[in-house]
């Protein structure tokens, strides 16, 4: 008997275990340290996305007036950039008179893309004598600078002011003002554009949204091999509203300033007869008083879109560094002793006063000075 209710009592404990229920899991403890983005890990299995803190940044500035502190090559290769050239081959060199002093590259017109020949004739140089002073009786000679030999008169003039631009000029070649630069067609109204949309971005950026600008305009105009699109004449560009400009992704002030640029175009203000013959000093103030177009990027087209050969850019920090390590200054302690000083390098009268030396040929100056500290403006070539 005694077996037999133990036996009993036995099944019953068990049934009762059976059908207690198991007790909660305890939860782990919660951890302080602050979760840090997730990489791809094996051991980490969970893949639900949690949704990150917001942070409160403070207001930006507005850096759309602002020029880039250092050479861009991203605005400055778009600026430079010639009109359909991806999908033709190179131009060949065409053999002209030119001018240090005035625009030497071959305009297009905008609103019917015909070239623009220049109406101003080059400029003459009287005889030279040993006293240096001109004699009477005796006219200027035409000079004979042609844009074939304009790079290499350029060069030789450099190095004769400083035997220093010797090492540079042999390393590196300017494509810019060489004879098949010179020779490549430049639309002054895509130029200045392209300028404007690559402000604040990077060069891939820029070229995305300016492949998505042209686009609103020839949707069906696309090279295959390149995927260029034909670019907007201004008559074209005044004819969208600013929100369609957006949508290319433009923000709100650079819609505006290329709807204002493609006005000043269409009314007269601005042509590329008037690029092509007028005076720097005339071509600086006609362009700044557009709206989105700063000194530094004015500069930058007037050396790199006309391929004018005497700019001169005191405000590039690339060219103040490059000028520093060129008279012998030690950039690295400049750099760091320089704190938030604009002029950490070299003041910008001494920027000025050397290279006074180098007119009429100071944008190729410029150019060897970034190359001086290998400034990467690889786009431009």
């Amino acid at each position: 008997m005694a077996t037999r209710r133990s036996a009993r009592l036995g099944a019953i404990s068990a049934a009762a275990k059976i059908a207690e229920p198991a007790p909660p899991p305890v939860p782990p403890a919660k951890s302080r340290k602050r979760k840090t983005v997730e990489k791809d890990d094996d051991d980490n299995q969970d893949t639900t996305p949690s949704t990150p803190r917001r942070r409160r940044d403070a207001p930006k500035p507005d850096l759309s007036q602002q020029p880039p502190a250092t050479p861009t090559p991203n605005a400055v290769s778009l600026i430079a950039e010639p009109v359909n050239t991806i999908s033709k081959p190179k131009p060949a060199a065409i053999n002209r008179l030119a001018d240090p002093n005035r625009t030497n590259a071959l305009l297009l017109s905008p609103q019917t893309s015909r070239i623009i020949s220049s109406s101003t004739p080059p400029s003459v140089q009287p005889p030279t004598s040993p006293s240096a002073i001109p004699l009477e009786g005796i006219k200027p000679t035409p000079s004979t600078t042609t844009t074939t030999n304009l790079l290499e008169e350029a060069c030789a003039h450099l190095m004769k002011v400083d035997p220093r631009m010797k090492p540079l000029i042999e390393k590196h070649s300017c494509h810019i003002f060489s004879p098949e630069g010179l020779s490549e067609k430049i639309d002054p109204f895509e130029s200045l554009a392209s300028g404007i949309i690559s402000q604040q971005v990077s060069g891939a950026a820029a070229k995305a949204i300016k492949n998505r600008f042209a686009s609103l305009f020839h949707p069906d105009d696309e090279n295959s091999a390149s995927g260029k699109k034909r670019f907007p004449t201004p008559a074209e560009v005044i004819t969208k509203s600013i929100e369609t400009l957006r949508s290319a992704g433009l923000s709100q002030r650079k819609a505006e300033y290329l709807l204002g640029l493609a006005q000043k175009f269409v009314s007269g203000e601005l042509t590329a007869q008037m690029l092509a013959d007028a005076p720097y000093e005339e071509v600086l103030e006609k362009l700044i008083a557009v709206r989105g177009l700063g000194k530094w990027s004015v500069e930058m087209f007037a050396c790199f879109g006309l391929k004018r050969m005497d700019v001169f850019s005191t405000g590039d920090l690339g060219v103040q560094r490059g000028m520093a390590a060129f008279v012998g200054r030690d950039v690295s302690k400049l750099k760091a002793k320089g704190g938030g000083n604009k002029w950490k390098y070299m003041t910008e009268k001494e920027m000025e006063e050397i290279s006074e030396g180098f007119r009429p040929y100071r944008s190729l100056f410029m150019w060897y000075m970034w190359r001086v500290e290998e400034t990467d403006i690889s786009t431009l070539e």
